[in-house]
């Protein structure tokens, strides 16, 4: 049979970095370990079963160099892999994997070894047979052992990628080349890439995708009309294949902008009938279209505000458009105000999120979601988790997570997200008592919601190895392995990303995980001290500046001075900010004593001669950490060197000049922000090291 690898250019079926962690190369277990690989059978004619058993042919025959018998020759082989719905398998393999099959949810599958040797994949829909030969695959490429059977089911209903691509083909925060989708204002792809990148996303078991910038634009607002949605259509179709549905973002004021209304107001009828016809038009050519992505009322945006009205009323206008079809509005919590005088200390951007929306708890539609960034301001390499994460009960919400590195080094460091995206999943919210974590808001479970999800703003482009750096491609494939389960170790998915993309060699598993697990710390080390962030050039957010949006309308201030630094948003003397949590949290980020010392500035403001729980002095701590950052690096760039005869060229030499990227940006910002501290406090380095 026909399988993916059959359509990829040669010239891309080699390249180690375009495969990712499917590598296409053998494995060091025997076949014979995993005797159902003679043959495949399955009920053919259905896609995305279809390409499940293509995928487990490619990779059987990737890896052991054997072709599987499928369809006739494969019922009468003396061990089988089974493939399908449980109402699709013969009589005694459906009776062996019953029992755990009622164990199964949603998209899970149950892996279960049968008689003789055989094995059973089984599902309740197509997708989650998919999902489970790409588990079947991961294990062979890991050489586990397969004794056992094994049942998963996601965690999320929504595991979400948000494209933040534009219609010229630019992406917004895109570090990896330029769009898969978009040329010249139209839709352009190349079929073999996309369906290559759909792969990538189900085989870590993303099923949702939005294909648009939050921010939308002339052209993308014209998404929604018989002019693009053909193209879509057909993007659409490659995705269908793996079991991914696209979403749009849309554009709020698209009655104006495009039906030539007076008004977008929610309230009003004709607004109303106006999106009735453009979901209708939608499913037409798309049939199982996700739904709208929403950015409204946001960074000069439009939205419900003009007429009055409130998120609820806009989201549910939407929603009401899209419920005949079963569709989804998520409506983005990235509300604030973004024309803030510096001089008002009272003025608190990260309180904007759970005043503007806490009060409508509740009051949404059950097929809106609201989508709320991990932290209260954007996406900083430190900040506190979102206290709308249990302050909202009533409301289906999911959890909104940056994979594309803007302030976290844009694909030229190394910084790994996965440990950050974990603390932030296991932050006990204490919403309903101890154990109500993030990761249980987020999927709906802990208030009984309808839906939940995780979403993800993609770090993917065009570049041959899709995310710029090798090692970005860790926190694509770490993303969508939280996604499905949150509660995964760290550990876990880095030595899959590990393995699974650079081989099983000792000593690169080893430094590859090391250079890994530290980045994250190093990378905050040498940037932003203790909670406090944006010491970003505006506009483009690379290399440090200190006082770049100081004195901005941003609301993103440090408020330095001669005496110290940070911001005071306790309830006793400052913005309040720590009474959106609840207790024990609330206590603990207020009280000066107890507050963790990764997150001291982005609470209280306090003189550089504080001592922190370390024992050390701020101003100390910021000198200490910013050149032990920078000789981090220097570690990750020797331990990488050694590995030359390791690792093949093409990827040791492109990673090798990233980190030569990193350590000279490393070294800047390390003597940038030592400078600019020594020369505001006076108060010199007890190691008396150089400092400008």
């Amino acid at each position: 049979m026909k399988t993916t690898q059959d359509h990829r250019a040669s010239t891309t079926a080699v390249n180690r970095d375009y495969a990712a962690w499917l590598q296409a190369t053998p494995v060091a277990v025997d076949a014979e370990t995993y005797p159902f690989t003679q043959a495949i059978v399955w009920r053919a004619g259905t896609r995305v079963l279809d390409t499940a058993a293509a995928e487990l042919c490619q990779g059987i025959e990737e890896a052991f160099a054997i072709e599987p018998k499928v369809g006739e020759a494969a019922r009468t082989a003396p061990c089988r892999l089974y493939l399908g719905l449980v109402r699709d398998l013969p009589d005694s393999v459906a009776h062996q994997v019953s029992a755990y099959i009622q164990q199964v949810h949603g998209d899970g599958y149950a892996i279960v070894p049968v008689e003789n040797g055989s094995l059973a994949i089984a599902g309740h829909t197509e997708a989650g047979c998919l999902y489970g030969a790409f588990h079947l695959m991961r294990i062979i490429r890991m050489g586990q052992p397969l004794a056992e059977p094994i049942v998963q089911s996601p965690q999320n209903e929504l595991r979400m990628i948000n494209h933040w691509d534009n219609a010229d083909g630019s992406i917004e925060r895109g570090y990896a080349g330029k769009s898969l989708f978009y040329r010249s204002n139209t839709v352009q792809f190349d079929p073999v890439r996309v369906r290559d990148y759909a792969r990538l996303l189900a085989s870590v078991g993303i099923n949702s995708i939005a294909v648009n910038n939050v921010n939308v634009h002339r052209v993308e607002t014209q998404f929604v009309t018989d002019a693009y949605l053909p193209s879509l259509a057909r993007l659409a179709d490659l995705f269908r294949d793996y079991g991914v549905r696209i979403f749009l973002s849309v554009n709020f004021a698209s009655p104006v902008e495009l039906g030539h209304l007076a008004t977008a107001d929610p309230l009003d009828p004709e607004v109303q009938a106006w999106w009735n016809a453009a979901a209708d038009r939608i499913y037409r050519y798309i049939p199982d279209f996700g739904g709208f992505l929403v950015k409204a009322d946001s960074e000069f945006r439009p939205g419900p505000f003009t007429y009055g009205r409130d998120h609820a009323d806009g989201a549910n206008m939407l929603a009401q458009s899209l419920k005949p079809h079963g569709g989804l509005v998520i409506w983005r919590c990235f509300v604030y105000n973004c024309l803030q005088d510096w001089r008002d200390r009272k003025t608190d951007r990260a309180r904007a999120a759970f005043d503007h929306f806490t009060p409508l708890d509740g009051r949404f539609a059950d097929n809106v979601l609201l989508q709320i960034k991990n932290g209260p301001m954007d996406f900083q390499v430190r900040e506190p988790v979102s206290p709308l994460f249990g302050g909202l009960s009533r409301t289906n919400q999911m959890l909104e997570l940056q994979i594309t590195q803007e302030y976290t080094g844009q694909q030229k460091h190394v910084c790994y997200l996965i440990p950050q995206w974990k603390e932030i999943l296991d932050f006990d919210t204490h919403a309903c008592g101890q154990g109500s974590t993030v990761a249980r808001c987020a999927s709906g479970e802990l208030f009984g919601r309808a839906h939940g999800g995780i979403a993800g703003v993609v770090n993917v482009g065009d570049d041959p190895n899709w995310t710029g750096h090798s090692f970005a491609q860790a926190n694509l494939y770490g993303f969508g392995r939280l996604a499905w389960d949150p509660s995964l170790s760290v550990e876990t998915i880095t030595a899959e990303w590990v393995r699974l993309t650079y081989g099983d060699d000792c000593d690169v598993v080893k430094a590859l995980t090391d250079i890994l697990l530290t980045s994250w710390r190093t990378y905050e080390d040498y940037t932003a001290p203790l909670g406090v962030g944006w010491m970003v050039n505006p506009g483009h957010h690379y290399g440090p500046n200190v006082d770049g949006y100081e004195y901005s309308k941003w609301g993103t201030y440090h408020f330095a001075d001669c005496y110290g630094i940070g911001v005071d948003r306790t309830m006793a003397t400052g913005t309040g900010y720590t009474g959106q949590y609840h207790e024990p949290n609330r206590s603990l980020y207020e009280n000066l004593e107890t507050c963790p010392d990764e997150l001291l500035l982005f609470f209280h403001h306090v003189p550089y001669t504080h001592r922190l729980q370390s024992g050390k002095t701020v101003i100390q701590h910021i000198y200490d950490t910013h050149f032990s950052g920078v000789e981090a690096v220097e570690r990750m760039r020797r331990v990488w060197a050694e590995l030359a005869d390791k690792v093949d060229p093409e990827r040791h030499h492109a990673v090798c000049a990233r980190l030569d990227t990193q350590l000279q940006d490393a070294i800047e910002w390390r003597d940038v922000i030592n400078t600019y501290f020594y020369r505001k406090s006076g108060i010199p380095d007890e190691q008396g090291r150089t400092i400008f």
